[in-house]
């Protein structure tokens, strides 16, 4: 197989946002010539599949100003400095729900716009669940709402659900714990 790797000469921040950094940089491309590279830095995040013991999912409604709507999403956030991906998991969880889980399972990272971002999201799955106090950042709201898992998956399939983590998230969970759950729909 061909080395396809393309290799950094210099590069600098475009913007640097609270969230977003943006990067252009001039890379060496595999056959020797010059281009371009433009990519939103990430700080990178966590997505969670809350399930009950029932097999019924927790989601979110949340308006996101990009695209002007309410989307159905997983709980998620972006790490904090230094901050192991399982403790953001467990961080948003509490806040954005106020749910802890007792159960953790990791389930894969999925890199949400590989040509634009370096964004890479880890899904978890967290069982055995209880509730607690939710404490929603300063600035947002969302609600949440509970569902059997295969009415959120048939969300995904008629495209009510359309945010790629959560479809992504719904879909690793089904395949694998789907033999749990299967009593439960």
């Amino acid at each position: 197989m061909k080395d396809l790797t393309e290799h950094f000469i210099a590069g600098e921040r475009v913007y640097d946002g609270v969230l977003l950094k943006v990067q252009r940089d001039l890379v060496r491309l595999p056959d020797g010539s010059e281009g371009t590279r433009e990519y939103i830095r990430h700080p990178g995040a966590v997505a969670i599949v809350p399930v009950f013991d029932d097999g019924r999912v927790l989601l979110e409604r949340q308006f996101r100003y990009p695209h002007r709507r309410v989307f159905i999403e997983l709980p998620a956030g972006k790490l904090e400095p230094g901050e192991p991906h399982l403790d953001t998991a467990r961080r948003e969880l509490l806040e954005e729900t106020g749910y802890a889980a007792q159960e953790w399972k990791r389930l894969a990272v999925i890199h949400t716009s590989i040509a634009y971002t370096d964004e890479a999201i880890e899904l978890f799955v967290a069982q055995k669940l209880s509730q607690q106090a939710r404490k929603l950042d300063t600035g947002e709201f969302l609600e949440t709402l509970i569902l059997p898992l295969d009415e959120a998956i048939a969300m995904v399939r008629d495209g009510r659900i359309t945010d790629s983590k959560t479809v992504a998230g719904l879909f690793w969970a089904e395949k694998v714990l789907g033999g749990e759950w299967g009593a439960h729909g």
